[in-house]
């Protein structure tokens, strides 16, 4: 696996140098604002949980790697709606997204991918938790193969943007934008939810548990 070093520190240069690149920014329109504040908390609240699924998904620590995973299901919800909405806008020709430009070319075709492998990722992830093998063992080479590509993709993607998340997570903070109660109880609803569906996990036997050599 040490392969895997030089490649996510290539990946993670690409991001950086994406970034640096960029020519999108934040504009006048509260609106506009708004939605990328909301996306601006959803990442940096999605950041440490998501690493730690990294973790306990490459080791052994399958309940850990389970819990976390619906966990994260909301925010994560939450985070790829505030970005789609703009993606929506942006491509319906509101002036009001456009005026702020488009990102860079990479993290524009990398954006859509970065989707997929985040609903394939979770959608196997909890196939698995809830059914095991039972519609087959292939969604376990799925969820490898997924949690693999959305590792480098995510990589990027967070070398692009954390400077940027940072920046609009703490705006608030500044200026107080209106609609910032609204904000900031969407991401921790989104949480709430999250443990909410933690606990309800709790008491189910998953039978990928119980399946020999998985994890």
């Amino acid at each position: 696996m040490n392969f895997l070093i030089p490649v996510v520190v290539l990946v993670g240069a690409i991001g950086y140098w994406a970034s640096r690149r960029s020519t999108s920014g934040i504009i006048g329109d509260p609106r506009v604002e708004a939605n990328a504040r909301l996306t601006g908390y959803s990442a940096i609240v999605l950041l440490f949980p998501l690493a730690a699924e990294v973790v306990t998904g490459a080791r052994p620590g399958l309940l850990a790697h389970a819990l976390l995973g619906f966990l994260l299901v909301p925010p994560v919800l939450l985070k790829l709606g505030s970005v789609g909405y703009r993606f929506a806008r942006y491509y319906l020709g509101d002036p009001r997204y456009r005026a702020g430009g488009p990102p860079e070319l990479v993290m524009r075709l990398l954006g859509p991918v970065l989707v997929v492998l985040t609903v394939t990722l979770f959608a196997t992830g909890i196939e698995l938790w809830l059914f095991g093998f039972a519609f087959g063992s292939q969604w376990l080479i799925w969820h490898k193969a997924s949690f693999v590509l959305w590792f480098l993709a995510m990589t990027v993607h967070v070398a692009a943007y954390a400077r940027r998340a940072s920046a609009l997570a703490l705006a608030d903070s500044r200026d107080r934008l209106d609609g910032v109660f609204a904000r900031r109880s969407l991401v921790v609803g989104s949480l709430l939810f999250g443990v909410a569906l933690v606990v309800a996990m709790l008491p189910f036997s998953s039978p990928f548990t119980l399946l020999p050599d998985v994890g």
